[in-house]
């Protein structure tokens, strides 16, 4: 349930209500601030919990407002899959001889857990909280995304150093500043380079160039694009049914994969039906 603190219990519908009925019961709640602290029964969304974890600070140009990103880290990363790995968790230990409970899943602290690395990053020093001035924020000329000739863009992540020089092969690199890949004062002097580097080509051009190599470059694409992408076609990632382009479910298990049901429907799809089971007055929904 996701309701806010309290509403389940005022329903007579709360975990002590129903662990009652059924000892062995897993009671998922997923909110955005958790059942208790002082934010815990307002109102928010992803853009509130990620800013409060540190996050979306990070985020974005330096000197810049920290761009509003799509709602995945809050909302689906910290939030849908921490009660999914709870819920599973939880029914785990009943199967092996534990009782039933409830698994708090707050967006807020799902969150801060998949910031853990960041925040390793800034104990040991190797971590600058000005943007783009680290390794992983795009302070670095070999992992950045760049605006290529069409105006199209062309991600580039080419970490380590075997990786790195297939990508200053490719781009046709032999400028021997490049040659200190780790040497952070270079980085913004390099990457003024890269970027003119980049613009000679379209990003379809580029993407012809370093398909199928180790440069770790890869365009980026539209979400019309992505599908028609050859390597996404040839694993299936995408699946057309019933007329509408929807990603594939994942993971893939060897021996009980899952399969698309039905299509998004549109609120209201179901109204009908639903009235009917429940004996309810179509008006209510009006």
């Amino acid at each position: 349930e996701g309701f806010r603190p309290g509403v389940m219990e005022r329903l007579g519908l709360g975990p002590e209500d129903c662990l009652a009925m059924n000892k062995n019961l897993v009671y998922g709640r997923m909110t955005g601030w958790g059942q208790e602290g002082p934010l815990a029964k307002t109102a928010g969304h992803d853009i509130n919990y990620i800013a409060l974890t540190g996050a979306l600070e990070a985020m974005g140009r330096k000197g810049e407002t920290p761009p509003p990103p799509l709602n995945l880290v809050g909302d689906f990363g910290g939030g849908g899959m921490f009660l999914a790995l709870g819920i599973v968790s939880a029914l785990l230990n009943i199967k092996n001889g534990g009782k039933g409970q409830v698994v708090d899943a707050a967006m807020v602290d799902g969150a801060s857990v998949l910031m853990s690395m960041f925040y390793a990053f800034k104990a040991s020093g190797y971590w600058k909280e000005e943007r783009e001035s680290n390794m992983l924020d795009g302070g670095a000329h070999f992992y950045d995304t760049y605006k290529c000739k069409d105006g199209k863009f062309l991600s580039v992540g080419a970490i380590e150093p075997q990786f790195y020089s297939v990508l200053l092969e490719k781009l046709e690199i032999s400028d021997p500043d490049f040659q200190e890949q780790m040497n952070r004062e270079k980085w913004p002097e390099l990457k003024v380079i890269m970027k003119e580097k980049i613009k000679l080509k379209s990003r379809d051009e580029w993407a012809e160039i370093f398909d199928g190599t180790d440069a770790c470059v890869a365009p980026v694409l539209t979400l019309s694009e992505a599908p028609e992408h050859h390597h996404m076609k040839a694993r299936k990632s995408f699946i057309e049914f019933e007329g509408i382009m929807q990603p594939a479910p994942a993971p893939r298990f060897s021996e009980s994969n899952a399969k698309i049901r039905h299509t998004p429907v549109k609120a209201g799809h179901n109204n009908d039906e639903i009235c009917k089971k429940f004996d309810l007055d179509r008006s209510c929904f009006s």
